[in-house]
């Protein structure tokens, strides 16, 4: 919406190199332009060049300058990437509405070729009112939420990704309602009895019993799946983290887009039986599909799984173990003021979590002391901090005696406390 108001309000074209974020070029191209900065400057201070003369004798100065620089630039980098999501699912709209409207011209095609020999029916006009009239829906609905990604709007979850359970069961309700609204056209421009007979027992609980539950499944699945995950995300086994933009790999994908058995599966054996469903439909539109139970049961044992996935996916972050850390040829000695320490544990980085700016906002509490974890670059990447382990200094401000750290994780998830030993 802002990327819309803002080319608006301009009232000039963008085009080119343009990276004002007033369009989806420019934001698109502003991102791409702001990644590659990033990532030069990245190499470039991990290859030791690029520091002022102040601070490249001292070690610690120069890792804080360092680590000061990438912030900054990598909070500029997504602030391009969250233009760039916006312009995106602006843009995204007009593409959904070329499927719905490639999809009704697909299906005047098929109709009128399968009619060659076999002639025309009452039918076959009913699927075709049936595709114009879903066509102008979608049409409309894609139009009214057009800068939420049209027709995505409904399957992007909290997250701002795409929901595979949202998707597998729109496309079984879909294809539902659309089979009920051509028997009810087939009921309307029947003229005998005996033909209306035959619709509405078509409409009958024999017939549609597998497509009536494997729909209830894959309903039942999409809202307890997000009651589960909003749960598991207020008792803290689960860290979420927002995208910026919702991609079609996230329905074969977790959150750090590897794939995902358990969403693979569902996908795969729900687009195999819904288009089993659609060719019974195409083949006899005169009662509903009649999906055998082996079908259904399969989509059922598919559904299980996915279930069992998500209930079992997710960890609590937790801090194993703080220790100091030392360098090559250092003493071994008690943790002081002024050492770094390193923290060593687990889900410090959850999926999706591993870009510049969510790093930058890693925090260790070191008693009463908030200790930012400083981005210490190399060669295609980070060093510090990592999923398993990260280093950060003890201030000066932090007292002797026993004192508790904690991490505040990429997700922002506080972790549990291990209690050290800082002497004089």
């Amino acid at each position: 919406m802002a990327v819309r108001e803002s080319a608006e309000r301009s009232g000039v074209a963008h085009e080119g190199g343009c990276t004002c974020g007033g369009c989806p070029h420019g934001a698109r191209e502003g991102h791409r332009r702001a990644v590659a900065a990033f990532l030069a400057q990245r190499d470039e201070l991990a290859a030791g060049q690029g520091l002022p003369a102040a601070v490249e004798y001292s070690a610690s100065a120069s890792r804080q300058w360092v680590s000061d620089e990438l912030t900054q630039t990598a909070r500029a980098v997504a602030e391009r990437a969250r233009e760039a999501g916006d312009a995106w699912l602006f843009a995204v709209w007009r593409a959904s509405l070329f499927a719905v409207w490639g999809g009704v011209v697909v299906l005047v095609l098929v109709q009128a070729l399968t009619a060659v020999g076999a002639g025309w029916s009452v039918a076959r006009t009913a699927g075709l009112i049936a595709g114009i009239f879903f066509g102008a829906l979608l049409t409309a609905a894609a139009t009214l939420h057009r800068p939420r990604g049209g027709l995505l709007a409904p399957l992007i979850g909290d997250d701002n990704r795409l929901s595979t359970s949202r998707t597998v069961a729109s496309a079984w309700l879909l294809l539902a309602v659309f089979a009920v609204f051509v028997l009810a056209l087939q009921l309307a421009g029947a003229s005998r009895g005996a033909d209306r007979d035959a619709l509405v027992s078509g409409l009958g609980l024999a017939r549609g019993a597998g497509l009536l539950t494997v729909l209830a499944v894959v309903c039942a699945v999409a809202v307890v799946v997000r009651r589960i995950v909003t749960a598991r995300i207020a008792a803290r086994r689960v860290q979420k983290v927002r995208a910026d933009r919702p991609r079609l790999a996230d329905l074969l994908c977790d959150d750090d887009r590897r794939g995902s058995f358990t969403d693979v599966q569902y996908v795969f054996v729900n687009a195999a039986a819904v288009v089993f469903a659609a060719v019974r439909l195409a083949r006899r539109p005169d009662e509903l599909p009649d999906l055998p139970w082996a079908p259904a049961l399969l989509v059922a044992v598919s559904a299980a799984t996915y279930f069992a996935g998500k209930f079992a996916e997710g960890t609590r972050p937790v801090v194993l173990s703080v220790v100091r850390a030392r360098e090559a040829g250092d003493l071994d000695a008690p943790i002081r003021t002024g050492d770094d320490i390193e923290i060593r544990g687990a889900g410090f980085v959850p999926p999706g979590a591993a870009t510049p700016d969510r790093l930058a906002g890693m925090v260790v509490r070191i008693g009463p002391v908030h200790v930012h974890v400083p981005l210490v670059p190399v060669p295609g990447g980070f060093q510090n901090p990592s999923d398993a382990a990260l280093t950060v200094p003890v201030p000066v401000e932090v007292e002797p005696g026993p004192v508790e750290v904690r991490v505040v994780t990429a997700g922002g998830v506080e972790t549990n406390t291990v209690v050290i030993e800082v002497c004089d």
